[in-house]
């Protein structure tokens, strides 16, 4: 197998479980709107997930040097964390489902998906950027991989979550996981 081949499965691969991640994330704010919202939660956390990639592939040679940026970015992933828990979570229990949500909850959910765009977006660029060395076409290609699956699965998860509520505990403890993954891997490497 050539080196190119291995490198493109690896992308593949990280792609699959890192762009999980977001669309977990706008998956589960999504599923609490109606639908002409929900388009708009999609349509502005992709787009801050696009722009904020394209930065970091950008400056990943810079990034990579940078110790403690995954323990900050593991931090802000738990206070994700704790917003969707207060934001999806804490209102299914109540049974507060908001049909019609005020422009105030929606930019809230945008905020909440752009913090978590920050954090997840620079693990998945570093981790194809890792992977992919020195072969720039190949980083590319991981950038738009992971942009399309992103934007598929959020509207999966989104649909799940709204026919079955318990789903958005399974993306609560995942997005919980990396967030302490991220941290104990920066930490140990800074000890």
């Amino acid at each position: 197998m050539s080196e190119q081949i291995a490198i493109l499965i690896q992308i593949i691969l990280i792609d699959l479980v890192l762009a999980a991640d977001n669309a977990i994330i706008i998956g589960m704010l999504a599923s609490k709107f109606d639908a002409n919202i929900r388009k708009k939660i999609f349509f502005w956390g992709i787009t801050a997930a696009v722009v904020l990639r394209i930065i970091f592939t950008l400056l990943t040679a810079y990034l990579l040097q940078i110790s403690g940026l995954q323990l900050v970015g593991g931090l802000v992933l738990l206070w994700v964390v704790y917003k969707l828990y207060i934001d999806v979570i804490q209102k299914e229990e109540k049974k507060e489902v908001n049909i019609n949500p005020k422009n105030k909850s929606l930019i809230s959910a945008i905020g909440t998906i752009a913090l978590a765009d920050v954090s997840l977006s620079l693990d998945n660029v570093l981790g194809v950027a890792g992977a992919a060395k020195h072969h720039y076409d190949l980083l590319i290609f991981g950038l738009v991989l992971s942009i399309i699956l992103m934007a598929t699965m959020a509207n999966a998860v989104s649909k799940l979550i709204n026919k079955y509520a318990w789903i958005a505990w399974l993306g609560l403890i995942a997005i919980l996981y990396v967030a302490i993954d991220l941290i104990y891997s920066d930490l140990k490497t800074l000890i």
